[in-house]
């Protein structure tokens, strides 16, 4: 039986699977990991599986219906994001135009948090496969195949004879090692080189090792509607066995991006991959997120074991606001784990969250002047994106400062990162406005300039990953998030690639 999974046109290089999908100022493209993933386990049950991941291609919608035409899927995995559901669901629909006898499910954290409510959007819509889709997609398909009743299926809410049906939650997967390894995905259906990372050396390959999250940030969807709290991981030897093949497979691939929610969650696993990394003399760099509380000695061997950088998530300046984000660091630990890894030799990207409970304009400065303190190698400023689902997005909800119902607000007429909360006191232009400002003055300080040079003296390999970040990182510095130019029209057909490109009439 065939099978499509498709991430569907929409903005060019539109990333769906970054926790705040959008088109990024630095070019950064995600790879469609689970997507990826679920294709790979479909394969493994013996399905004909086709990924196209349209964004990346450069696939527009008449691309992907001729695609779906010549392919013939009985089933269509459609992966999806909040900013992107109404374009989504009409490519879904057209496909179903296509063959009407085609299953289509609806996949990704915002159909997972409101599967009712996207099932009713369009009766083209089959399924809704919520939260960690891997065994769900295959199960589903395994029913097609032989008949079976979807209501044997866990894990999925769909619509028969004008009924909507829900049935169990499935539970999550802590057998890791079971699933095929993403890299063998990408290398029979992608072309590596058209993903970037703009903290990564470029080309990158990006896996997870571990999934779930045991922290309670407010704000994070994956952890909250995706894959849980619960943190279960692939053994060492299985992650050091997929570094060994990628090594073999792209031997033109400059760093791994491990992708985990938070890679150093459990630090003993951390320390013995990293040793295993180093006993095989691991030769690729390698990228990982983190919590800003790993120790030195864990820093150390991370270090030795070809980690060049790590993601932080900051977040705010001001203990207050941390506590109200259920970040649990205190700024003190930050400091520290900031000075740690410079010790180390590991670099460090801090992100930076503004728009959180009890934000103001005096918390917001605090968060910039802790930003320039650290000095991390970069830096990101990000408005709050409020996912349904999430802590942050009933909080806003409850407090009425959600501005739209309209999930393609969530997102400029560009694909950028848009803020629909606003604060007492703050205006969502604001806190535009803010994100513009703090990375202006974050990149264009002689400290960071002097700091930037002398890396790039010392390590002149980090000069095509810088170069090709600030490609399109600059004029974003330069003008901000709203170019004058930009039309004010209302109209969503106006956004380019919006609502599968429609005239504005």
């Amino acid at each position: 039986m065939k099978v499509l999974t498709l991430n569907p046109p929409f903005f060019l290089r539109f990333s769906r699977e970054q926790r705040s999908p959008a088109v990024t100022k630095s070019g950064t493209l995600y790879y469609p990991m689970w997507l990826a993933y679920a294709t790979g386990v479909l394969e493994q049950d013996g399905f004909d599986v086709k990924l196209v991941d349209a964004p990346a291609q450069g696939h527009g919608v008449e691309e992907v219906i001729e695609i779906v035409k010549h392919f013939g899927p009985e089933m269509v995995v459609v992966d999806t994001s909040t900013p992107s559901i109404y374009n989504d669901v009409k490519i879904t629909a057209k496909i179903k135009e296509i063959l009407p006898k085609c299953t289509t499910v609806l996949v990704g954290p915002h159909v997972s948090a409101l599967p009712e409510e996207t099932l009713e959007l369009d009766p083209a819509i089959n399924v809704i496969a919520r939260g960690e889709y891997d065994y769900t997609v295959r199960d589903l398909a395994r029913a097609l195949q032989s008949g079976g009743d979807f209501k044997d299926v866990a894990g999925i809410s769909f619509r028969e004879n004008g009924t909507v049906f829900r049935t169990a939650d499935r539970p999550h997967i802590d057998d890791l090692d079971s699933i095929p390894f993403v890299s063998r995905v990408y290398e029979k259906h992608l072309n590596i080189r058209d993903y970037f990372y703009a903290i990564a050396r470029y080309p990158e390959v990006t896996i997870i090792t571990g999934r779930g999250c045991p922290h309670r940030c407010t704000y994070c969807v994956y952890p909250q509607v995706f894959q849980g709290g619960k943190y279960r991981a692939r053994s060492a030897e299985n992650v050091v066995a997929e570094f060994q093949y990628i090594a073999e497979t792209f031997p033109f691939v400059k760093e791994i991006f491990i992708e985990d929610d938070t890679f150093t969650v459990d630090r003993s696993r951390c320390k013995q991959i990293c040793q295993l990394l180093t006993e095989a003399k691991n030769k690729i760099s390698w990228t990982a997120n983190a919590r800003a509380d790993v120790d030195f000695e864990t820093l150390k061997m991370m270090k030795a074991a070809g980690c060049r950088l790590l993601c932080v998530g900051v977040e705010s300046g001001n203990q207050n606001i941390l506590n109200n984000i259920k970040k649990g660091l205190a700024l003190k630990r930050i400091r520290k784990f900031f000075k740690d890894a410079k010790k180390a030799g590991v670099l460090v990207h801090g992100c930076f969250l503004v728009g959180n409970k009890g934000d103001n304009p005096e918390t917001l400065e605090e968060t910039l002047d802790f930003a320039k303190a650290l000095n991390p190698d970069t830096a990101q400023f990000f408005p709050l994106m409020v996912y349904p689902g999430t802590e942050a997005y009933k909080w806003a909800k409850e407090e009425n400062l959600v501005l739209s119902e309209d999930y393609s607000k969530w997102v400029t007429e560009e694909g950028l990162h848009n803020s629909v909360v606003e604060l007492p006191g703050l205006s969502s232009a604001d806190l535009l406005n803010f994100c513009d400002r703090a990375r202006r003055e974050f990149y264009l300080r002689p400290k960071y300039f002097v700091s930037k040079s002398r890396q790039l003296l010392r390590h002149p390999s980090e000069l095509k990953r810088t170069a090709k970040s600030m490609k399109t990182f600059f004029k974003y510095l330069v003008r901000g998030t709203f170019p004058e130019s930009q039309s004010s029209c209302e109209c969503p057909q106006a956004r380019p690639g919006a609502n599968v490109g429609e005239a504005c009439h």
